[in-house]
């Protein structure tokens, strides 16, 4: 049996589908954009509409959620994602 699985996206904070969210993970240290959702790890999740991700950046808001401050590399790979989708 399968179970539907909802996360919480960071930045609206509203409670979705796992499937509908974008997925920012961090294994032994590394922070990367999870797109197909098979990575292990700790995982954030983010609305994939531009407002959410552009909020995202701006505040900064994976920090909050990995509980660490994060290298700005990250957001712009974030930033690049929103682009190209």
């Amino acid at each position: 049996m399968h179970i539907k699985q909802d996360r919480r996206c960071v930045a609206c904070h509203e409670t979705k589908q796992q499937k509908d969210l974008l997925r920012v993970t961090r294994i032994d240290g590394m922070i990367t954009i999870d797109s197909e959702q098979k990575l292990g790890g700790r995982g954030a999740y983010i609305c994939k509409d531009r407002k959410c991700i552009e909020l995202t950046i701006k505040k900064h808001l994976l920090n909050r959620a990995f509980k660490s401050n994060l290298e700005h590399s990250i957001y712009e790979k974030l930033g690049a994602y929103e682009q190209n989708n």
